[in-house]
Order: C-alpha cells, then sequence, then structure tokens
C-alpha cells in the first residue's frame, strides 16, 4: 500500500488528537451537567473549550492542518454544543424554545458537514463567525450555570428575563453564523458542480 507524502493526509497530530479528546469530553461533562454537579460540568467545558483554542493555533503554528482535523473540529464543536444545549434544556425547562433553536441550528450544520464529506469535498474550516457564536455560546452557558449553581431554582425564576436576553444574543449569533456558513455551503456546492 502507498503512503501518501502529503501533510494534509497525516492522522496522528496533536491538533487530531486535542479534537478527538473533546469528543470523549462530552461523555463526562453530560453526566455532570445532568447531575448538576457543576464543577466538574465546568471543567470539562474549560478543557474543551482551551483544546478548541489551541488545536487550530497549533495547527497553524506547527503545520499540523489536515483533511482528518478539517472533519473532526467542527464536528467536536458541534456534538459538544449539541450536548450542552440538550443538558441546559433539561436542566431549566422553561428556556427549551429557544434550547430547540440552537440544537437544531448545529444539527443542520452538522447535515451540511457530512454530505460535503459524501460528495468528497473538505468541509471548510472555521470562520471567525463560527468561532465568536461558540465563544458567547460557552460565556452564556458559563453564566446561566451560575446563576443555578449560586442561587438554585429560586434564581433562575427571578432572573429569568437575563437569562431570556443571553440565550437570544446567543441564538441570533449562533443564527447568523448558519446563514453565513449557509451561504459558504452553497457556494462550495456550485464550485463543485462547475468542475
Amino acid at each position: 500500500m502507498e503512503q501518501s507524502n502529503n501533510p494534509e493526509d497525516r492522522i496522528l497530530t496533536i491538533p487530531n488528537a486535542l479534537s478527538f479528546i473533546r469528543i470523549i469530553l462530552i461523555i463526562p461533562m453530560t453526566i455532570f451537567f445532568l447531575n448538576r454537579i457543576y464543577v466538574g460540568a465546568a471543567i470539562c467545558i474549560l478543557i474543551s473549550a482551551l483544546s478548541d483554542m489551541f488545536d487550530g493555533l497549533i495547527a497553524r503554528r506547527f503545520n499540523q492542518i489536515t483533511k482528518l482535523g478539517k472533519i473532526l473540529d467542527p464536528i467536536a464543536d458541534k456534538l459538544t454544543l449539541v450536548a450542552v444545549i440538550i443538558c441546559i434544556g433539561i436542566i431549566i425547562p422553561s428556556v427549551r424554545v429557544l434550547v430547540i433553536i440552537l440544537a437544531a441550528k448545529d444539527i443542520i450544520m452538522l447535515l451540511g458537514g457530512a454530505y460535503l464529506i459524501h460528495l468528497g469535498v473538505a468541509p471548510p474550516a472555521a470562520k471567525w463567525y463560527g468561532k465568536a457564536a461558540t465563544v458567547i455560546f460557552y460565556l452564556s452557558i458559563i453564566i446561566i450555570v451560575g446563576i443555578d449553581l449560586i442561587g438554585g431554582a429560586a434564581a433562575s425564576q427571578s432572573l429569568f428575563p437575563l437569562i431570556v436576553t443571553l440565550l437570544s444574543v446567543t441564538s441570533a449569533a449562533m443564527i447568523f453564523a448558519l446563514v453565513m456558513y449557509g451561504i459558504l455551503f452553497f457556494r462550495i456546492l456550485k464550485e463543485n458542480k462547475s468542475r
């Protein structure tokens, strides 16, 4: 079997390992969340967020950008986001409508990426608007979980307008990212058909 010399065909790289770690972290993070062990959940989210930040930096700095990494990174992001969104919806039932919007957005993006892979086209690397939406998401979740952790159900009810505002801003950022990625998705499809 002939070995490829293309650096993009590598599998064993630090960024790819970090993406795998993010996917594996979803399991303990979900268990912690649903059992309201917020310190454990927060540690998992922090490790996930840091590894998400560093895998891109390492990939660019040390020329470890790979085809697998371009697929794994967004998949790890989307799976983590969907898991956290579902957990928030279970813990705080009053925000389920917004949670459904956020989950639907990430599921649509996963399906779009899977379709591109099916066509033999590597999904595009994460763009600034996607990364910005992810940062806004993490900040909102930290605040919402903090409210529930510090004040419990009573605080969640009294600060419900703040929670809705945070999730609304997050929804707007994610819907904007979805639209921008949608435009990019159809541009890629058009370019692929014209070849």
